[in-house]
């Protein structure tokens, strides 16, 4: 399908904590854009609103739209589950809407199996640093140490996705992290090439896991 009639599916994946949401926020303020609000069994944070930030529901309730076949991807991420409604993504791409996913490794490899008709586009964000992500998790978790212990450890596991992914960004600076993801789907959008750095984003990788 064409990307000038279609719209994009436009992945942004990251190790948690790694600035991959607050990302998705600032894209969908764009126009032309859109979030696909996910579903999930976990409760809400502190400011999140159900309907906007994620659909808050039971997991009996998720486990019967699994069934049903009602989600575009789904996953299972800290023994909560995660997923984006089907209908709902296709009604927007379908009228020219970008949508972008903020889902996990996990989602992405579904959504590429999927073969949607669709364009798709998969970013992944990275940290600047490990001890920049402690300290983003510890801020924004303090409350609940052994929350940003287990998230430290699935580090890794969801660093060696990376070279799944399209293009790999890294978060050091917000503003400049976003207007590379931007100027990287507008120049998809428009069907030119685009460059990309990919020996400083390895260079970047072995760092982290050092």
């Amino acid at each position: 399908m064409s990307s000038t009639k279609f719209g994009l599916m436009i992945v942004l994946s990251s190790p948690s904590g790694a600035g991959k949401t607050t990302l998705v926020k600032l894209l969908s303020k764009r126009n032309n854009f859109s979030v696909s609000i996910s579903h999930t069994t976990r409760k809400p944070r502190q400011q999140e609103k159900n309907g906007k930030d994620y659909f808050f529901v039971e997991k009996n309730d998720f486990e019967k739209s699994i069934k049903n076949n009602e989600f575009l991807e789904y996953a299972k991420v800290f023994n909560n589950y995660y997923g984006s409604p089907k209908l709902a993504v296709i009604e927007k791409l379908k009228v020219g809407i970008n949508v972008i996913f903020d889902i996990d490794w996990q989602g992405t490899q579904q959504i590429k199996k999927s073969k949607m008709d669709f364009e798709l586009l998969t970013i992944f964000v990275l940290p600047p640093s490990k001890k920049e992500l402690l300290d983003r998790l510890s801020n924004r978790d303090m409350k609940d140490k052994l929350i940003v212990s287990q998230r430290m450890k699935e580090f890794e596991k969801d660093l060696i996705h990376w070279s799944e992914y399209d293009f790999v960004v890294i978060n050091d600076n917000l503003n400049n992290c976003f207007n590379e993801i931007f100027e990287i789907i507008q120049t998809k959008i428009n069907g030119k090439p685009i460059d990309y750095q990919k020996n400083k984003i390895e260079k970047h990788i072995k760092k982290l896991l050092n």
